[in-house]
């Protein structure tokens, strides 16, 4: 069957413009990897409490347990980055399979280290999968649809968010607890793993040509990068930076704080997070789709603030009933204001710095959460409780919004128009 007849799945919300098999696929293929990344990065957050007990964590170190994960994203970009040398699709290859052997290994884990080491790994595979997952949809995707297609992606993770949700409500019944959730997560990975066999080269980096590895070519590819987009990569760094910083303790300690400030109990978080990860998943691809019509800037400075302000209320005075409606909109807001950020780093750039900008977006955005997620710890010990330190932590959110203000306007232009 030809790859120009128009695709055949009907789509949540479809795409502005008409797409073929050959572009469905992908999108399906690096999609199914999202939804199983979702789900695997939402299981420390919901399980924490569980994880937390079994493994003998202090209050004081959740945050800089994350921390640890989140350095990862140093050796992730040096793997992302090397797909601008031989390819994106060798790259999702090693990086699926990666992720979907230390998942596994982390339902193994015997103690707090060796948990920390396997969830290390399968996020240094993971937050590169991530990063490529994007570059590939900013390649194959129509000018005039990548807001959706970006949206769609992250639509993916979201209902693999949701997934976890749903397992996570039978964590007390389920045959060894937490570990269940992360062996139930890894078998699904080496079927995509296998799946990916099928998944093309992307037409812009086929035309470009393989460099191969040579020895310091990654460190030359991140020096042209910066001597030839100077101002785009700093304002990406300062917008992601902030964005990172404000937000990443919030996402992770959102569900640790429904259960113990809230006291709803693990079914009713995932009564809260599953129909709430629907609502997002439509919401989420709908902004995308804004975007394409209005512009990334708009959409993206709206997702930003109203993911502050409703992370702000849900952390603080908000009334307990109000806390899952603050959630929806928080997380809603976060992945579509993320997924705009993650998408002006892929647009502005020449395909031959692209996986090397995408990484560098992320491990910025990873790095200062990180920080944050350290310093959480610390600002736990001096106010007294979570809230009012991730409150604090969510005072960086205008740094974000004003450096988006000094991003070109990339909506509804071919990437090669971008970088003329």
């Amino acid at each position: 069957m030809s790859d120009a007849q128009p695709a055949k799945f009907l789509w949540l919300l479809r795409p502005p413009v008409t797409i073929d098999r050959r572009t469905e696929r992908i999108l399906l293929l690096v999609g199914a990897a999202a939804l199983f990344a979702g789900y695997d990065v939402n299981i420390f957050g919901l399980a924490t409490p569980q994880i937390q007990a079994s493994l003998h964590i202090p209050e004081n170190q959740i945050g800089l347990t994350l921390a640890y994960f989140r350095i990862a994203a140093i050796v992730a970009l040096l793997l992302a980055a090397s797909a601008d040398l031989v390819g994106r699709r060798r790259l999702l290859l090693v990086t699926i399979f990666g992720q979907a052997v230390f998942t596994l290994l982390t339902a193994f884990a015997p103690d707090y280290l060796s948990f920390v080491g396997a969830q290390f790994l399968t996020r240094v595979f993971g937050y590169a999968e991530e990063m490529l997952c994007f570059v590939v949809v900013a390649e194959e995707i129509d000018a005039r649809a990548r807001g959706w297609a970006n949206s769609t992606l992250v639509a993916f993770y979201f209902f693999g968010g949701g997934l976890a949700a749903a397992v996570f409500g039978a964590v007390e019944i389920l045959p060894f607890g937490w570990r269940a959730l992360y062996f139930l997560g890894a078998l699904p990975l080496f079927l995509v793993a296998v799946l990916r066999r099928h998944l093309p080269e992307t037409k812009r980096f086929e035309a470009q040509g393989e460099s191969g590895l040579k020895a310091g070519a990654l460190l030359d590819l991140l020096r042209g990068l910066v001597r030839r987009h100077r101002r785009r990569v700093v304002t990406i760094v300062i917008a992601a930076g902030a964005w990172g910083f404000a937000v990443s303790p919030a996402t992770f300690l959102a569900q640790k704080y429904l259960q113990e400030a809230g006291h709803f109990s693990p079914g009713q978080v995932s009564l809260i997070l599953i129909p709430g990860g629907l609502i997002g998943l439509g919401l989420a691809i709908a902004a995308g789709r804004i975007s394409d019509r209005l512009g990334r800037r708009p959409v993206a400075l709206a997702m930003a603030a109203l993911c502050g302000i409703s992370f702000l209320l849900f952390f603080g005075p908000a009334p307990i009933w109000t806390m899952p409606v603050l959630w929806v909109l928080a997380f809603f807001a976060y992945f579509a204001g993320d997924t705009m950020i993650a998408g002006f780093a892929l647009e502005i750039v020449p395909t031959q710095y692209r996986a090397t900008m995408g990484g560098l977006r992320y491990l910025v955005e990873i790095g200062a959460g990180a920080v944050a997620l350290a310093l959480e710890g610390v600002l736990y010990d001096l106010l007294g409780g979570h809230g009012p330190a991730l409150q604090w932590l969510l005072a960086a959110i205008p740094i974000t919004l004003i450096a988006i203000l000094f991003l070109p306007e990339p909506a509804g232009r071919k990437l090669e128009e971008m970088t003329a």
